[in-house]
């Protein structure tokens, strides 16, 4: 037998039983991945608990190493410090917890003994004696009468070995269904924060420098400041459904104030608009919008969209942006583009008009020189039996300026009065004039001066008629 100074010059002192079970657990499984070896074993055997791996097994040279090349160079094992066996064996001793390592280079055990050359310095000792198990695949570590809720505190400490579902994975990390009230921080598998108000849980699979600066020895509380960045670039690449409508579902929250802390993230909000535009039928609307155009709501609902509410400065953000499959978002202004897009008029022929509503129609250019004629942009006027619905006003919609068409096209229904006829043609031929819409001032101006003229005009008639 052999004995090896662990020469352990700080000992953590709060650490608990379970968070040396977590270190074995961390060592097993970062050799589970580099050496591509199957599932490590977490069972107990009469009193005692085994955590087994089945990679290369251990060699008692593994108790000499401060940092480890191996696993530094390896983004996807947990392990950087190279110590994390000899804390835990530290903290087995300190807790009156025997422990067996085997492999099939030996069989390692504790001990306290005299430092070599100072018989007063005692000092804890690993003894290493010839393999009970030559054959042995891996490494087999046995902990004695270890009480059952430190292995499961341990192993709750490891995504994978929680009940949280990985919902999906990107390449900087994985965005984790909880399976609590609370959302947990896990670097590489390993727990090391709790988030109170956080919608998910999330696993980091790239480290950053600022995670590498943070993560100490004991793999706890690890500040928010350390993996923000993190998170938020997890959350920016995925694409998946699931996450952007747990998203949005939240998003609406904001108004109430009662939204988890992703949301605050402005360039996350945008990026859930983003997926549910491109996987659902959406419209995305303010509270503003919803007071002012509930009509356009309600067409937007029978139509079959989805309503999702939004902040105000989201609106502003997505207005006139394209989801990732390149088609417009969704929002109010959008559903009246596509609506008018969409829309099919339904044209009536002049022969077909009855004999009054050709009378009246006929009265076309007579009316218009009231107004110094047609604008030239005016290519015809069109009556129609339907007219398209204008949603951004409180009225009913009998006419319309279509600038891509070069069209005023009047409801046939305006044609049962010169008044009404005549008022919107009117109307509409200002509209293509000014090149504005209603309540716009260029608009407001181009009516005044309309009437000044049809005024002056019709004065001047009066005043010939008396002379």
């Amino acid at each position: 037998m052999k004995q090896f100074d662990l020469n352990i010059e700080k000992i953590l002192e709060n650490w608990e039983l379970f968070h040396a079970v977590r270190e074995i657990i961390a060592n097993a499984i970062d050799e589970q991945l580099l050496t591509d070896t199957k599932d490590v074993e977490i069972k107990k055997r009469e009193s005692n608990w085994i955590i087994r791996d089945f990679g290369r097994g251990l060699k008692y040279t593994n108790l000499t190493q401060n940092e480890n090349q191996e696993k530094l160079l390896n983004p996807k094992v947990i392990g950087k410090f190279g110590i994390g066996l000899k804390d835990a064996m530290a903290t087995f001793d300190r807790k009156g917890i025997r422990v067996l390592i085997k492999s099939k280079y030996g069989d390692i055990t504790l001990i306290k003994s005299s430092k070599e050359g100072f018989e007063d310095i005692i000092t804890l000792h690993a003894c290493i004696s010839d393999p009970s198990d030559s054959l042995l695949v891996g490494t087999e570590f046995v902990m004695y009468n270890i009480p059952d809720e430190e292995i499961t505190k341990a192993k709750n400490l490891f995504l994978k070995f929680s009940e949280e579902r990985i919902i999906e994975s990107t390449k900087a990390g994985d965005i984790v269904a909880k399976s609590g009230s609370t959302g947990k921080i896990y670097i590489n598998g390993v727990k090391v924060a709790e988030e109170e108000n956080f919608l998910f849980s999330y696993n980091i699979t790239q480290r950053t420098t600022a995670i590498k600066k943070s993560l100490n020895r004991e793999r706890s509380n690890v500040g928010r400041t350390a993996y923000t960045d993190s998170i938020k670039k997890i959350l920016l690449f995925c694409q998946s459904a699931e996450v952007a409508e747990i998203l949005a579902d939240d998003l609406q929250n904001i108004n109430y104030g009662t939204h988890h802390d992703e949301l605050n993230w402005i360039d996350v909000q945008e990026h859930s608009v983003k997926i549910l535009n491109k996987n659902k039928k959406v419209i995305f609307v303010t509270s503003t919008d919803i007071a002012l155009h509930p009509d356009m709501i309600e067409e937007a609902k029978s139509s079959g969209l989805e309503i999702i509410s939004i902040p105000e400065n989201l609106k502003e953000k997505i207005k006139g942006g394209l989801d990732f499959s390149g088609k417009p978002i969704l929002d109010i202004t959008q559903f009246v583009t596509n609506y008018n897009d969409s829309f099919k008029f339904e044209f009536v022929t002049i022969e077909s008009l009855n004999e009054d509503e050709r009378d009246i129609f006929k009265r076309t250019d007579d009316i218009l020189e009231l107004i110094n004629g047609k604008p030239r942009i005016v290519k015809d006027i069109k009556i129609s039996k339907t007219m398209r619905k204008d949603f951004f006003v409180q009225v009913e919609t009998n006419g319309l300026w279509e600038p891509s068409t070069g069209y005023i096209i009047i409801l046939r229904k305006m044609l049962s009065s010169i008044n009404e006829y005549a008022g919107t043609l009117i109307h509409e031929s200002l509209h293509a004039r000014s090149g504005h819409g209603d309540v716009e001032r260029a608009f407001e101006n181009e009516l005044t001066k309309a009437i000044g003229l049809i005024s002056e005009k019709a004065l001047e008639k009066k005043k010939k008629w008396w002379q």
